[in-house]
């Protein structure tokens, strides 16, 4: 079932982020994770697809067995770094075979050890470029990214919402925002993609804090601000790590209730392949979905 009719329902769409494990131990712990996320009835998960397509062939086994095997609809990622347009006709293609009706669309981020995304020889150098091809050669309900503070590499947040329209009028049917800790960018991002005639459904990205040093590490690589006054949650606490997912998961909660209670049209949870916090949260939301 493609994404953008289960974001009709009037009931918030909850939604995971998984990435393909690197060895055969991570791969039995995510599908344990899969197993106790799966009662909660999502709409969908999705997958990472590794820097320069590296999880190419992981990502389109891994959608296709969550979608096929276990029963929840699946989202694969799709980058344009390293691909020409034949290689990503053909993982489209593949996607297909396994019955994938939703694809995310990404330019993806530079490859490891280069400072900026070069344009693959016969490949996309945009996000708009990849959403067309797919638009004009595929059947697949597409989603794409946005940035309520602005693409790391565009802090011009003008600048940034003319891009996005351009990508979402190359045929985008739904958004997926960057993690985000304060909801003000997103309710600031809606006005401004607004005033530009986007009108698809932004479903908002959550992650919680549960480790400090990596939370900040994230931050930091995909220009997400995690400002004075929430780093203050953690005085005192930064030392004993249960304490602080007890107040990470508190403060995505109370994230969650503000975006859901101002019609959010659901949450996508970056789980990092982990079940206990999302369900935390996802339980503590029971009275408002």
């Amino acid at each position: 079932m493609k994404i953008i009719e289960k974001l009709s329902s009037a009931s918030p769409v909850f939604s995971f982020e998984f990435f393909p494990p690197k060895d055969s131990e991570g791969f039995t712990a995510l599908f344990e994770t899969i197993g106790q996320l799966k009662p909660s009835a999502p709409g969908f998960v999705s997958v990472t697809y590794g820097a320069g397509g590296s999880t190419r062939a992981q990502t389109v086994d891994l959608v296709g067995k969550i979608k096929n095997d276990i029963g929840i609809e699946s989202m694969a990622h799709l980058t344009c770094v390293g691909h020409d347009q034949q290689e990503i006709r053909s993982v489209l293609e593949s996607l297909q075979a396994q019955n994938i009706e939703n694809v995310l669309a990404l330019r993806g981020d530079p490859p490891q050890g280069e400072d900026k995304f070069i344009k693959p020889e016969g490949g996309f150098e945009f996000g708009n470029e990849l959403v067309g091809f797919i638009k004009n050669n595929f059947s697949f309900c597409i989603g794409a990214a946005c940035y309520p503070e602005g693409h790391i590499e565009c802090k011009d947040l003008n600048k940034d919402i003319e891009n996005l329209a351009r990508k979402v009028d190359s045929g985008v049917d739904f958004l997926v925002t960057q993690l985000f800790f304060d909801n003000r960018y997103y309710f600031d991002f809606l006005d401004r993609a607004q005033k530009k005639n986007i009108n698809v459904p932004v479903i908002p990205g959550i992650m919680p804090i549960l480790n400090l040093k990596q939370i900040q590490r994230f931050t930091k690589m995909c220009g997400a601000s995690f400002s004075p006054s929430l780093l203050n949650k953690f005085e005192g606490v930064q030392e004993d790590n249960e304490k602080v997912r007890q107040v990470g998961i508190e403060h995505a909660i109370g994230q969650c209730r503000e975006l859901l209670e101002n019609k959010a049209p659901g949450i996508h949870f970056y789980t990092l392949n982990r079940s206990k916090a999302t369900l935390a949260i996802l339980e503590a939301l029971r009275d408002i979905t």
